[in-house]
């Protein structure tokens, strides 16, 4: 059952980032988009910690 649920997680993840890696046309863009969504995951997390 865990097992399952990681390759669940695994997959939505993957069509999660789809849209964005597609919309990279070059490897500095696909650079870009990935600072800026580690970077809007680290202001969610500092959000998220009291």
């Amino acid at each position: 059952m865990r097992r399952q649920l990681g390759r669940s997680g695994l997959v939505l993840v993957l069509l999660a980032a789809l849209p964005l890696l597609a919309a990279c046309h070059t490897v500095q863009g696909a650079g870009q988009d990935i600072t800026n969504t580690g970077q809007a995951i680290e202001s969610g997390a500092q959000k998220a910690t009291p």
